[in-house]
């Protein structure tokens, strides 16, 4: 199935990341087009660069983080997320 993620644009291999209480990035991985797109609206009002949504097979994007050993999460409709309020 489709997941989404967001990157920098036209620099897709630059994939946002949040910082967990540990200080670990881990990458947010929506199921739901619209929730990538509401978070993305939301830190454009922050001082981010500019991001675009991305859709990648399920697989590829789980595997290419536990390839690297890079934490993710998967953001279900039933999940809230804020962005943080300084950029890291």
């Amino acid at each position: 199935s489709l997941m989404f993620v967001l990157t920098i644009a036209d620099h897709p291999e630059g994939v946002f990341s949040l910082h967990d209480d540990d200080e670990n990035r881990v990458i947010p991985i929506w199921t739901e087009v619209d929730d990538a797109n509401r978070y993305l609206m939301m830190i454009q009002e922050e001082d981010y660069p500019d991001m675009q949504v991305v859709e990648m097979e399920d697989h590829v994007i789980i595997g290419a983080c536990q390839d690297r050993g890079q934490r993710f999460s998967i953001i279900t409709p039933d999940d809230f997320l804020i962005p943080p309020d300084d950029p890291k």
